[in-house]
């Protein structure tokens, strides 16, 4: 499956939709589906996201956001949706 290349703003400029969008359509590209078959309340270990997938995201999401991210961080805001708040909260205090 093609990557579902998506356009998002700078980080100063980011909205909890935002990180909602990247996680989902990464999350897709992963499982070769479209990003809207995936539900942003569902727990990541639903879409059998592995540690190794896991850490992967977080990096990736890391660089994109440009902060530092523990890749606990699936675990500690095990679906999208709190992933993304928790990360508006933490570029905040930035």
């Amino acid at each position: 499956m093609e990557s579902q290349a998506i356009s998002l703003p700078a980080k100063d400029n980011l909205s909890a939709r935002d990180i909602q969008t990247w996680i989902s359509t990464y999350i897709a590209d992963l499982l070769s589906i479209h990003s809207d078959q995936i539900d942003i309340t569902v727990p990541f270990d639903r879409y059998g996201l592995d540690s190794s997938a896991a850490v992967g995201m977080t990096g990736d999401l890391e660089d994109w956001i440009g902060i530092e991210l523990d890749p606990t961080l699936l675990y500690d805001y095990p679906t999208i949706t709190a992933l993304a708040q928790h990360l508006i909260a933490e570029i905040q205090e930035q």
